[in-house]
């Protein structure tokens, strides 16, 4: 198998393709974001580095690039697009900065915002974007972290008071891990059960001071530190516990739930559960935040990964005195290149996954057009699936990193392990990723109805195979010229699997049958005489979370196709759609039984898959720093030791070698620079 090969790309070029919608924030971001507390210190003690981090945000706040989603009659610019892209940035120095910034600005904040009513803004929204007043996002309950429809801790309405009685039942019932709350909160949003009139209306969000002006708890307020962590040394997580506090009646986060003066609730939304999946997608900007940021931890660690193995050496050919450097070998290629593949891929989703949610949100936030709940539902989802890629990506690829590095990768001064630590906790906060396949899952089941309730009713939906396709195949910017491909492919076994066509054909029909099947297993449990409903779900799971995860692989696949064609330089098309190639064909390969087990890879094939991965890996090999360089990452934010110090060992050692030829009498090379093989810029 041979083809042209591909011409070098200005990595420049690949910046503004990837730089997308919001390229003005990233370069603003690269230029502007060069102080010392912004990146992290090895070594420093959990005080030291909560110091800086508070140092940090106090910083951002002043520099207005944290509170670009806020209205612009309070110093915003009504971007939450630039929000979240500016997220991303600040992802590239410390990650407790990210978090903390998520924190005060995305959860915090944000319910401020978009929970809360002009009065709530008028009074306290310029001090939250200020960070005069430190705030945390008070949700998350020990005994129960995933199940938030179901949290414990009770805000009972009081009209002879008029205050309502926030209380913390048990110990199960504290809130626990909450940024901002063991060291600098004065405020946190809190959700509790709404009860008032002996009725409880479900979950809402109160502000509830915590701390007064010199720092002490609030009357009936019980603060605690969360203590060390495995990462995220900068951010102060603590456990807020509340003894009958009695909070305001006008704290109430009001716009979809109000309580009037005697008691009375109303709400625009009838239907409970309704109007508490409408709460909580108002806060999908948190979890689009997180999954971006952790794509760009993985940009991060890939960046040093790549250009340290074009530095550093491993074993002579025979014959050779130089030694091979490790990314000339296929082993390692396959470590790096399929990993930096699928990070493409999942860089082009969450751009369209951004502009989404932006547009989304502008047009009810900004414009006050009504909530589509379809879309919102959509986004929901689409934010949900996408976290987990990226999240779950994040963990995987940066472990490899550190392991591609061998012992360099292991110290706290190349930067490895302090990402290692930092994002491990990525896949389980703003949503454990299993639950958040589940919800995805959900989504697909029910062809997003309005019947999001528990899981109980899973087993009892009358599911129909006409939902399958509508659901599956829902139309999509870029689907008019994915179904052409698609369309274009013959039904044949001898298709070239660099036919693009025949790639979206394969992740289409590996969802497609994994949804069937899931539907099938689901339809023949809710006819069993006596099987629980709880049990109904429960015996499929596993099928439930495949057809999640194939319709995650295939909407990334779409997004990256897309990005390729809307490239117009055409040797960074080229090279771009060369990289798909390996994101679809490696993605495949990582589940060749599946495809061999159901069909639609016959032994030969497969193992020419394998073939063809090699032979993409190849082509790539020479462009591996030029993918890296289209990153655009500062020098000066990478802080990792082994990029300068393994580039001048191996220039000390190519300075020996020289003099030993001379010294011998033999020629020097002319093509120093090639032999340093030391990547631009280093």
């Amino acid at each position: 198998m041979t083809s042209t090969p591909i011409a070098p790309v200005d990595p420049k070029v690949l910046r503004e393709v990837l730089d997308g919608r919001w390229a003005h924030v990233r370069r603003d971001a690269r230029e502007n974001l060069d102080d010392p507390d912004f990146l992290p210190v090895y070594g420093e003690s959990m005080t030291e580095a909560r110091e800086r981090v508070t140092r940090a945000a106090k910083k951002l706040a002043e520099s207005g690039r944290v509170v670009l989603g806020f209205p612009k009659e309070y110093g915003g610019q009504d971007d939450s697009g630039g929000s979240v892209t500016s997220i991303e940035m600040v992802a590239f120095n410390d990650l407790s900065i990210m978090v903390k910034t998520g924190v005060q600005w995305g959860l915090f904040g944000g319910a401020l915002q978009l929970l809360g009513t002009k009065r709530h803004h008028d009074q306290y929204l310029r001090d939250v974007m200020s960070f005069d007043i430190p705030g945390c996002f008070a949700m998350t309950e020990t005994g129960h972290g995933s199940d938030v429809q179901q949290l414990r801790t009770t805000c009972t309405y009081d009209p002879a008071t008029q205050t309502f009685d926030l209380h913390t039942p048990h110990q199960a019932a504290r809130k626990d891990y909450i940024g901002n709350a063991a060291k600098d909160g004065r405020m946190a949003v809190v959700f509790a059960q709404l009860v008032t009139q002996g009725t409880n209306h479900g979950v809402h969000a109160w502000l509830v001071p915590i701390r007064d002006e010199q720092g002490n708890p609030m009357p009936g307020v019980t603060i605690e530190d969360d203590g060390p962590k495995a990462g995220l040394l900068g951010v102060d997580n603590g456990r807020l516990t509340f003894d009958h506090v009695s909070v305001p009646r006008d704290m109430l986060l009001d716009r979809y739930g109000q309580v009037a003066e005697d008691g009375t609730y109303t709400s625009s939304i009838e239907n409970e559960t309704r109007r508490f999946f409408t709460m909580l997608g108002t806060l999908v900007r948190g979890r689009v935040s997180v999954g971006g940021s952790a794509g760009s931890a993985t940009k991060l660690a890939l960046d040093i990964a790549a250009r340290y193995g074009e530095v550093r050496r491993q074993f002579a050919a025979p014959g050779e005195e130089r030694e091979i450097v490790i990314n000339d070998y296929l082993v390692h290629q396959r470590k790096l290149l399929p990993a930096l593949a699928k990070t493409y891929a999942l860089h082009f989703a969450q751009g369209e996954l951004v502009s989404t949610m932006h547009d989304v949100q502008t047009a009810v936030h900004v414009h006050g057009q009504e909530i589509d709940e379809h879309a919102q539902r959509e986004l929901e989802s689409r934010a949900a699936g996408l976290k987990v890629a990226q999240t779950a990506h994040a963990t995987q690829t940066i472990q490899m990193c550190r392991e591609a590095c061998g012992g360099a990768g292991y110290l706290q001064e190349n930067r490895l392990p302090h990402l290692k630590a930092d994002t491990d906790v990525f896949t389980t906060f703003e949503g454990d990723n299993t639950v958040l396949l589940q919800l995805v899952a959900k989504g697909l089941l029910t062809g997003y109805r309005d019947n999001f309730g528990s899981l109980d009713g899973w087993g009892r939906v009358g599911f129909v195979a006409d939902m399958v396709r509508e659901t599956v195949l829902e139309r999509t910017a870029a689907r008019g010229l994915i179904a052409r491909l698609v369309d274009a492919v013959p039904g044949t076994d001898e298709v070239p699997m660099l036919e693009r066509g025949w790639q979206l054909k394969m992740f289409e029909f590996r969802e497609k049958h994994s949804l069937e099947g899931a539907i099938r297993r689901l339809r023949k449990n809710s006819t069993t005489e006596g099987m629980a409903p709880f049990d109904m779900f429960n015996d499929v799971q596993d099928h439930v979370l495949k057809a999640a995860q194939t319709h995650i692989e295939r909407i990334v696949l779409e997004s990256f196709v897309a990005g390729v064609d809307r490239t117009e330089d055409p040797a960074a098309q080229r090279l771009l759609d060369t990289l798909c190639d390996l994101y679809a064909l490696s993605t495949i390969e990582a589940d060749k039984a599946w495809f061999l087990e159901h069909g639609q890879l016959t032994p030969a094939r497969a193992k020419l898959l394998t073939a063809t991965v090699n032979q993409l890996l190849r082509e790539l090999r020479p462009h591996l720093v030029t993918l890296v360089d289209g990153f655009a990452i500062p020098d000066a934010w990478k802080a990792a030791a082994i990029l300068e110090e393994e580039a001048g060992r191996q220039e000390a050692m190519a300075a020996r070698d020289a003099e030993l030829r001379a010294q011998n009498g033999e020629a020097t090379p002319n093509d120093t620079a090639t032999d340093l093989d030391v990547p631009p810029g280093q």
